[in-house]
């Protein structure tokens, strides 16, 4: 029993090292979609990482449809600010996916019009014209399923 993360080409290092540290802390699955914006072996993506690298249940894939292809009964979910649905309008289960894109330009269009209908968003602001750092988003959203499944033997 698992939830999963999915990182679209994520560019900045910190960030990835603190999604994996939280993966490990809740046997979150780790999906990471090349190309990457940096190494693995990358001194600053595993010092966010702490020492729970070993603890990861980690994937490389070099593109998205290959995650899809790989999981075609699994429900997956697409963070953007475009659209109105709110994480919490969805009923997560056991196995879903939250996929998230790159830091600079999220996900791709053509990814969003094949999802649209699972796309997910934090409420904000709306003034500033900027978003939650990845790591943050990640966080927020991999804790609402965590919640809607009981947490899935956390304690």
């Amino acid at each position: 029993m698992s939830l999963n993360i999915v990182l679209v080409e994520p560019q900045i290092p910190h960030n990835t090292g603190s999604i994996a540290r939280t993966c490990a802390l809740t046997n979150t699955k780790l999906h990471l979609v090349r190309p990457l914006g940096f190494s693995v072996e990358d001194k600053y993506l595993k010092r966010a990482g702490l020492d729970y690298w070993h603890l990861i249940d980690i994937n490389y894939y070099d593109s998205f449809e290959e995650v899809f292809l790989r999981y075609p009964n699994n429900d997956f979910y697409f963070a953007t600010t475009k659209t109105e649905n709110l994480y919490t309008d969805f009923k997560y289960k056991d196995e879903s996916f939250f996929v998230f894109g790159k830091e600079t330009k999220g996900l791709s269009e053509d990814i969003l019009e094949k999802n649209w209908e699972t796309t997910i968003k934090i409420p904000m602001i709306d003034s500033i014209k900027r978003s939650f750092n990845l790591s943050n988003s990640a966080n927020v959203i991999l804790f609402e399923g965590l919640r809607q499944l009981e947490f899935l033997g956390l304690r």
